[in-house]
């Protein structure tokens, strides 16, 4: 019998493929199952053509949790907290699971995303947080090379994040209801996250530094003209000429050092509308005396495909993920799973379920980016600085859906 950590996921999509494909990395774990609506014999079929394991096709989330040692959930936005609700009724009913996996972002909301903690807690399962963008190995590397300078002239001050491309593959990622908002609930809770980690002191928590305030902006830039609306109204069926999201999000979060008192600055700014070779995640830090940057656009590899020979590119994306072009210099990354941390945060959460605890980040880590997305977009919305030291201002959070969010998001953004 297998010795292999059995790994099952609820969903099937483009992140389950992008999560299997860096299975190819791990050793010793399997993907022993899945259950979806859509997609499941597609994965399975890719599960065994490259020896990744059964990935025996379920017909229920209760009969996968059975068949597994931990669950990954990567289904959409508006149908987790069903998911993880009949994962924990199935660990009730005696699946022996070690933890629950969960795709970013936690929650749409700050109430959403505390039932998932609360959830999880109370069926005494571990859990992991998915932000690939932190497990990085450009961001872990530039972190521990400059660990000697941190010591010696203290740590980061600034950190700026930016993830941009022309849009989301799936039509429910589009509509600001089902998703729970626009790019900054899409993309933003990356930056967030990438900033705040760069920031903490080496070595410590990645809860360590305390938020304090945010101050953003959203903006409807490209897919709310005439033009791009109906584009996007024919292509999806989201109208955002009645119901539009933000393209375009930016904005800064202060943080506190609670054992110095010092207060430093994470940038991040999120878009729809990067036209150009496909996703770019551009991150850089900056302390006194030193400083790093990452652009997951250079790259060793380039092809060109001139114009005689496009036609026989049937796929833009086999060189980038939302690429949009297949012809000209394009720069290519030759393990894109590896390169935007999803292998590393795939064996960080099976090492840390083995061993009986959270992963590096656990669901309350996800709760508080969370957090800071939702005051972010209350931020744009009152035009103001949004104190989260203020207790009336976190009161006022836990029950916030934002404008966008509740489909309202013409009397902000149109």
């Amino acid at each position: 019998m297998s010795s292999d950590f059995r790994l099952g996921f609820v969903g099937a999509g483009f992140i389950a493929k992008f999560e299997a494909s860096a299975m190819r990395s791990i050793r010793g774990v399997e993907l022993a199952g899945v259950y979806a609506l859509d997609g499941a014999e597609a994965l399975s079929e890719y599960a065994r053509e490259y020896g990744l394991g059964p990935c025996t096709v379920y017909k229920s989330v209760r009969e996968l949790c059975e068949h597994c040692d931990a669950v990954a959930v990567l289904v959409p936005n508006f149908v987790r907290l069903d998911v993880v609700g009949q994962i924990v009724d199935a660990v009730r009913g005696g699946a022996a699971l070690k933890g629950i996996i969960c795709e970013k972002p936690l929650g749409r909301t700050v109430a959403e995303a505390r039932e998932l903690v609360r959830l999880a807690r109370d069926a005494g399962v571990k859990t992991a947080y998915f932000e690939n963008q932190i497990h990085m190995k450009a961001i872990r590397n530039a972190i521990a090379q400059l660990a000697p300078a941190q010591r010696a002239m203290g740590p980061m001050t600034l950190a700026r994040s930016s993830e941009e491309h022309g849009g989301p593959h799936e039509p429910w990622f589009w509509d600001p209801v089902r998703q729970g908002g626009g790019v900054l609930s899409d993309m933003g809770c990356h930056s967030i996250a990438v900033s705040w980690f760069v920031l903490t002191p080496y070595g410590k928590d990645p809860m360590f530094l305390q938020p304090v305030s945010v101050q953003a902006e959203t903006a409807l830039l490209k897919w709310g003209q005439p033009r791009y609306a109906k584009e996007l109204l024919d292509r999806t069926g989201v109208d955002y000429s009645k119901t539009p999201a933000e393209d375009f999000a930016t904005g800064v979060v202060t943080f506190r050092n609670p054992e110095t008192g010092q207060r430093v600055k994470g940038q991040f700014t999120n878009s729809w509308m990067y036209d150009k070779q496909g996703l770019r995640l551009l991150m850089d830090g900056m302390g006194p005396g030193y400083a790093f940057e990452v652009n997951t656009l250079r790259s060793p590899l380039e092809v060109f495909v001139g114009d005689a020979a496009a036609e026989s590119v049937a796929d833009a994306e086999t060189a980038l993920e939302k690429a949009t072009a297949s012809r000209g210099l394009l720069a290519v990354q030759p393990n894109e799973a590896d390169l935007y941390g999803y292998v590393d945060e795939l064996a960080d959460a099976i090492a840390s379920f083995r061993a009986g605890r959270d992963a590096l980040l656990s669901w309350e880590y996800g709760s508080r980016i969370t957090l800071m997305c939702q005051a972010a977009y209350l931020s744009a919305e009152r035009g103001c600085v949004v104190d989260l030291t203020d207790a009336r201002v976190r009161k006022d959070l836990d029950g916030y859906t934002s404008l966008i969010a509740q489909g309202r998001g013409a009397e902000t953004l149109l």
